[in-house]
């Protein structure tokens, strides 16, 4: 049988399970289990128990649950609280600067935890509540949230970038190198966008003020409306002592942060080595500044992470399995040939990738999605002459668009789920315009690739 028909079997099988309500982990191990009965010997089955063993066998997969349990331990913490104090004493004063400065302590605590879920949820228990009280929409309020969170999975250390580094073989110091500008970018690209969608409201409300001849200061002045508005969206005036006085409380967090990818970049430990000492300083971080160490509190954070870890390296095991047993098939090889063979320029075939990874994104969390497409694709955009660096990062902006888009979007749920008092489907109308903005990031990291590049090649030049 051709390898693509049966490649497309396969894949039948899979999104079947998966529709069925199947768990990923356990969806991926049964295609796996049905792949090997339809189109493989009993042979081969008596190695389904070693693939499975062997994919797991890695020290680099221990940074996983090692850079989780640190994100854990910063959740235990009041480290949220103290970025979002710390960004709203420089960017509070721009118009819509709370909610900016909601997206800025994610940015941060992304790099502290790795995860979109956490960093919206610990972020968002503070920030949403009190921009309700300011007079945000609750649209604005919680699409902020919503995309700021899905930075955790961009901004290193990034799990979903270590897997991708393991999938394909790739570095991963220099993938976490290469996260870091477009994580930039796209926070700025984030802060525009709620400066823009603040200032739409604010002129919106204005007209229904005016429109409906609500006196202001006696009559019904536009401009008066639009003061009367600010001053509900106003943030307090800060001195430039308050200000680095705030920059301090999170300047050791930043400092844990540096020292653990310099050390990483500079090659004086493993990523596995890295994570762990991450997790040691990150408790040592909490007890000094926070004096919040208890033993419940560790457990804690360790159940969290044992349960996130979990989950993940079943999926990591399932879907290594089906991706070696995709390979015996030639399933890989025959479609990466194939495009080969084709007369079209290499843009259209990156854009149709970026098409499925967006609708997989709809559908399937975006660990499951690297660690399934990555055996099939990767040969693919290597054959086209694409930058595997450039392109895991690319892939990881498609990734967070998942993470805001129903019906699985994680992160709106989770933000639902803090602030109940807030309808789903405003929600859902504040989130997706951020969609478009990630969409923006990904054309400009096309255009100027640089963005990703320039600093790994920086690092690693010698």
């Amino acid at each position: 049988m051709n390898p693509l028909l049966i490649g497309a079997i396969i894949g039948a099988i899979l999104f079947v399970l998966l529709g069925l309500g199947v768990p990923v982990a356990f969806a991926l191990g049964l295609t796996a289990l049905i792949s090997v009965v339809l189109f493989l010997t009993g042979a081969e089955l008596g190695y389904f128990s070693t693939l499975v063993f062997d994919s797991l066998n890695s020290f680099t997969l221990l940074a996983i649950p090692l850079f989780i349990l640190m994100g854990s331990i910063f959740g235990q913490s009041k480290a949220s609280k103290d970025l979002l104090e710390a960004a709203n004493a420089w960017v509070g004063k721009l118009r819509g600067g709370l909610a900016m400065s909601s997206v800025v302590a994610c940015s941060v605590f992304a790099a502290l935890t790795g995860s979109s879920p956490a960093t919206s949820a610990a972020i968002g228990r503070i920030a949403i509540p009190e921009m309700l009280r300011r007079g945000y929409p609750g649209g604005v309020a919680a699409g902020a949230i919503a995309a700021g969170g899905t930075l955790g999975i961009l901004i290193p250390p990034s799990v979903t970038l270590i897997l991708y580094g393991i999938a394909t073989e790739q570095s991963i110091g220099r993938l976490f190198l290469g996260g870091v500008g477009p994580g930039v970018m796209v926070t700025v690209l984030f802060a525009v966008w709620i400066f823009v969608a603040v200032t739409l409201h604010q002129r919106s409300r204005a007209r229904e003020l005016v429109g409906a001849g609500a006196p202001v200061n006696g009559g019904t002045d536009r401009s008066s409306a639009k003061d009367a508005l600010s001053t509900a969206l106003e943030i307090s005036d800060n001195t430039w002592r308050h200000r680095f006085g705030m920059l301090v409380k999170v300047l050791p967090f930043v400092a844990l942060m540096t020292s653990i990818l310099v050390a990483l970049y500079a090659g004086i430990t493993t990523p596995s080595e890295a994570a762990g000492l991450g997790a040691l300083f990150a408790i040592i971080l909490v007890g000094v500044l926070y004096r919040s160490v208890t033993v419940r509190k560790l457990m804690d954070a360790a159940l969290e992470a044992t349960r996130t870890s979990t989950m993940i390296l079943l999926i990591v095991a399932f879907s290594a399995v089906l991706g070696q047993i995709m390979s015996f098939l030639g399933v890989p090889q025959e479609l990466a040939q194939f495009v080969g063979t084709l007369d079209v320029n290499r843009w259209l075939i990156f854009l149709a990738i970026n098409l499925l990874f967006l609708v997989l994104g709809f559908f399937i969390p975006p660990v499951a999605i690297i660690l399934i497409t990555m055996p099939v694709l990767f040969p693919i955009i290597t054959e086209l002459g694409f930058d595997p660096i450039w392109f895991g990062v690319v892939m990881t902006l498609n990734m967070e668009m998942g993470l805001i888009t129903p019906p699985v979007g994680l992160n709106l749920y989770v933000v639902q789920g803090i602030a109940p008092e807030i309808p789903l489907r405003d929600v859902l109308r504040g989130a997706l315009p951020y969609v478009g903005v990630l969409a923006l990031g990904i054309v400009l990291l096309v255009l100027f690739p640089g963005v990703v590049t320039w600093l790994p090649n920086q690092m690693f030049s010698g």
